[in-house]
């Protein structure tokens, strides 16, 4: 049984375009607006409880190609040196998602573990076609490593995390860097990861089992949006679960989070099921009433802010901001 606030919100949003879109008629341009039109109504609902941080700033990092923007959260319970720091990536199928979109999130992640968050506006399809936005994520993850001291960050103890889409960057970051032998996150935070760009049909799915901004028409829709060369889709860099063993061997203990409606929940399942069997640490939290995408949702449902409170806590035990007991 889904939430019943979320399901409540479902009914009564509906939102036409997301969960039955017709794109037969529409240009790229026309569709992708009234996507992102569509999403932000749902997701920039601002809170009257929002926790309480020591620092919210809009600063700028490197992307592969210029500069990106990016947001950096301080808890209160952050010290003056440099800490343990989480490098966020939002979700929304490479097409979706803002600074704004997931503040909420961010900000409930930065105070649940004590831990400064760093949220990056990577470039989207269908503007920017893949790999740019793995590109962009590469070059942030590399430049944060750099300028950890100047933000006051700990570059030995730096996760990574992300939602869906973003959960897919997160996963690639700690694949890439473990081919590179390069500055290895210390943690992974996988929030419903995207982890294969081929297809999510195999199985049939209702409106509600099509969860919160996804459905088949529309993961086709963001794959064909940011993925060009059909030859592409098994690339391991954007379907991480096809990865072969020597990428998967000695990445960081990961953390994954599941819902129980939601059509990526098998395939997350079966990436924390490889990465455990090759010797990767992992736990997994499964919320069977949720929806994908659902962690956008802070703002009317109390169970959401305390599932993203509970992420933070598991971070921050890992990274050393929390101790064992510590909640």
């Amino acid at each position: 049984m889904i939430e019943k606030t979320i399901r409540a919100f479902l009914e009564q949003v509906k939102f036409p375009e997301i969960n039955v879109p017709d794109f037969s008629n529409l240009d790229w341009a026309q569709s992708t607006e009234r996507l992102r039109q569509s999403f932000y109504r749902a997701s920039r609902a601002m809170e009257t409880d929002a926790p309480m941080l020591a620092e919210i700033s809009n600063i700028p990092v490197e992307g592969a190609d210029g500069t990106l923007k990016a947001r950096l959260y301080v808890p209160l319970a952050a010290g003056i040196g440099p800490g343990p720091a989480i490098v966020f990536f939002h979700g929304g199928g490479f097409v979706l998602g803002d600074l704004e979109t997931y503040d909420m999130i961010c900000r409930r992640l930065a105070h649940g573990s004590r831990c400064r968050v760093v949220s990056i506006d990577y470039r989207l399809a269908p503007e920017h076609r893949f790999p740019t936005a793995h590109r962009d994520a590469e070059a942030a993850w590399t430049w944060l490593i750099g300028h950890a001291d100047h933000l006051k960050l700990d570059p030995e103890n730096m996760a990574v995390a992300g939602d869906s889409a973003g959960g897919n960057l997160a996963t690639f970051i700690c694949q890439e860097m473990n081919r590179q032998n390069g500055p290895m996150p210390a943690f992974q935070l996988l929030l419903y990861p995207l982890v294969q760009f081929v297809d999510i049909r195999a199985t049939k799915l209702n409106f509600q089992e099509g969860g919160f901004f996804i459905s088949p028409n529309l993961f086709d829709y963001f794959r064909d949006a940011y993925i060009e060369h059909e030859t592409d889709r098994m690339d391991p860099r954007v379907s991480p679960l096809f990865a072969p063993e020597e990428d998967l061997r000695g990445l960081p203990p990961a953390h994954f989070v599941l819902c129980g409606w939601d059509p990526l929940r098998h395939e997350g399942r079966a990436y924390a099921d490889k990465l455990a069997s090759y010797g990767v640490p992992v736990t997994i939290r499964e919320h069977p009433g949720m929806v994908h995408g659902f962690m956008n949702l802070t703002a009317i449902s109390h169970p959401v802010r305390e599932a993203i409170h509970d992420c933070g806590v598991v971070v921050g035990r890992a990274l050393g901001a929390l101790g064992p007991t510590e909640s």
